[in-house]
């Protein structure tokens, strides 16, 4: 099984939540290393088993936001998607390729990950860089939060690629309102 780096976080903030600090939560899941969450709307993790799926469901998702491309050593997005299925859990395939990120499949991630039927979204790649980094976008433009505090927290659930820190601030600053 490949290994899986740390990642998490949280949706649907109000004023006084989104000033509150996130708090990592960690949760032993089969098929899933290093699992955790922040608050309880929104899970990020790196390489996950199918059979891993029946679980994540279980534990109230209704959404998982797979990045990994196709042919990635490990990645099996038939099986996953015929899991999710089996699980009744949506499944969005979104192949992000963080050698060379798109901002296309960041504005395809910010409209699946605010579809009210997606949440609460499990969101996983391989290694958790991508995860992290879609998700420091979504709390910059969604939640509003500065692009330091969400960098820290994309920081600490495992973002650790410069180039992807690099994308996620550039798409951040070409997409503020």
């Amino acid at each position: 099984m490949k290994q899986l780096h740390l990642m998490c976080a949280y949706v649907a903030l109000g004023v006084s939540v989104a000033a509150a600090q996130s708090q990592v939560k960690k949760a032993t899941v089969p098929g899933v290393n290093n699992f955790a969450h922040v608050e309880t709307t929104v899970a990020c993790a790196g390489a996950t088993t199918p059979a891993a799926l029946a679980g994540i469901k279980k534990m109230g998702f209704a959404s998982v936001i797979n990045l990994r491309l196709a042919n990635e050593p490990g990645a099996d997005i038939e099986a996953e998607a015929a899991a999710a299925k089996t699980a009744e859990i949506n499944f969005v395939h979104l192949p992000f390729n963080g050698a060379m990120p798109d901002p296309a499949v960041a504005d395809q991630f910010m409209k699946v990950i605010t579809t009210p039927a997606n949440q609460p979204a499990f969101i996983h790649c391989a290694s958790g860089n991508r995860a992290a980094a879609m998700w420091m976008i979504k709390r910059a433009l969604i939640d509003k939060w500065d692009n330091d505090r969400a960098l820290e927290e994309a920081s600490q659930l495992g973002l650790t690629s410069q180039p992807l820190k690099n994308f996620a601030l550039e798409y951040i600053q070409a997409h503020k309102k």
